[in-house]
């Protein structure tokens, strides 16, 4: 292990958010620095549904971000060739749970035909390591014989959630836990909306939501009946926007806006759009995404959190039990550079004054819990707690945020 990880830290010993200088480069990080220094280790309720409380994530987004370039965040970040000494280096750290993800574009080249080469030693390296993994079967990508906007889309990526769940199954046995399709909201703005990424189409994101939707719910469908055991997470952004001005129709935008976050995860529940076939119990756990930019002005730029306007996190997650009642968990929160460790002391903050308000956060996943290269221009983003691998596998880690992960684990209530 790395030296940083050797032994947890006390929660009332040495703090280096206290006495490391930090370099601030705006007004969001400067908030961020100002209230990490302010508060005391938190004291968050261990998990009662995951092996660990804090989690590490794998970026394994496989999109097309342009027509001719599909991205593989797992090869690029070296995960898919050394997850046996990923999962160690985090179980190092105490981080027993982890997202991760298969390559539907890699495993059905041919239509109907499963090839598990290249998840298949993922699966056994969770196993061998005693990993817990939340699955994700569809982050972004899909095979590039099929077309999103068929009407067998559904049916296949179906097909796919069976057929993989069927081969967990016979590896780990049941009970597993998948994402049938990550951040369906985001995915309908950013591919349907914006054309940021696939399928690239503008105007079209309630069109793209609504197949994205009908795959979910099909393939909820499949890996139940593969596993009646199984639990389907979601993971869908956290967002609140602010009006940008006092007029009454920007207040009602702005409230739309972001009461759009909750379209997915109705419709899945079946509070919205029954002719999809939604029901309360196709969500076993609500994950939500939230990062320093899921709070803004409508129209405008991104508020720090000493702003008056903005919405406290432990609000959000009261907000999202209250509506769905269910268990929740932070299914990816970062940021890059030096506020790595700020940021996860005020948000663990967050996670800790929810808890005891009777909210059921069951885990807080660090996400990307590796460096990865930038989506659009291949930059080295550090995000994680883990650097690039060497030849052999083995990653340089962040001691800052080895430090504080060592306090929050140090200081969990049973």
């Amino acid at each position: 292990m790395d030296k940083a990880g050797t032994a947890p830290a006390a929660p009332d010993g040495p703090d280096i958010l206290q006495t490391a200088p930090l370099r601030v480069i705006d007004p969001l990080h400067r908030a961020i620095a100002a209230r990490a220094a302010q508060v005391p280790v938190p004291q968050m309720q261990a998990s009662r549904l995951f092996r660990s409380t804090l989690m590490g994530g794998f970026e394994c987004a496989s999109q097309r971000h342009r027509p001719k370039q599909r991205l593989d965040l797992l090869a690029s970040t070296g995960h898919a060739r050394f997850a046996a000494q990923d999962y160690r280096a985090l179980a190092a750290h105490s981080l027993r749970t982890v997202r991760d993800g298969l390559r539907w574009h890699l495993i059905e080249r041919v239509p109907g035909q499963y090839d598990w080469s290249s998840f298949l030693p993922m699966l056994h390296a969770a196993h061998d390591t005693g990993t817990e993994v939340i699955w994700d079967l569809c982050h972004y990508g899909w095979p590039d014989a099929l077309d999103i906007w068929a009407p067998d889309f559904p049916a296949r990526f179906a097909d796919f959630a069976g057929a993989a769940a069927r081969v967990v199954l016979g590896v780990t046995g049941p009970g597993a836990a998948y994402v049938p399709i990550n951040e369906i909201s985001f995915w309908a703005w950013a591919g349907g909306s914006k054309g940021f990424i696939n399928p690239h189409a503008k105007r079209r994101g309630s069109a793209l939501k609504t197949v994205l939707l009908k795959a979910a719910l099909a393939g909820i469908a499949a890996i139940r009946a593969a596993d009646p055991q199984a639990r389907i997470i979601v993971a869908e952004p956290a967002i609140h926007v602010i009006p940008k001005s006092a007029r009454t129709a920007d207040i009602r935008a702005a409230r739309a806006y972001s009461a759009a976050q909750f379209e997915a995860v109705d419709a899945l529940t079946g509070r919205a759009r029954p002719e999809l076939g939604g029901r309360p119990d196709c969500v076993d756990v609500v994950g939500l995404n939230y990062y320093i930019y899921n709070q803004w002005v409508d129209g405008g730029k991104p508020v720090a959190m000493d702003d008056l306007r903005y919405r406290p996190l432990r609000d959000l997650l009261r907000a999202t039990h209250a509506r769905y009642g269910k268990p929740l968990f932070l299914s990816e929160t970062g940021i890059e550079g030096e506020m790595r460790a700020p940021w996860l002391r005020v948000i663990a903050t967050e996670v800790a004054a929810a808890q005891a308000a009777g909210v059921p956060v069951e885990g807080l996943c660090l996400y990307p819990v590796t460096d990865y290269p930038g989506w659009g221009d291949g930059r080295h983003c550090e995000t994680g707690l883990l650097g690039f691998p060497d030849a052999g596998g083995t990653r340089p880690v962040d001691a800052p945020l080895a430090q504080e992960l060592a306090r929050l684990v140090a200081a969990l209530r049973p």
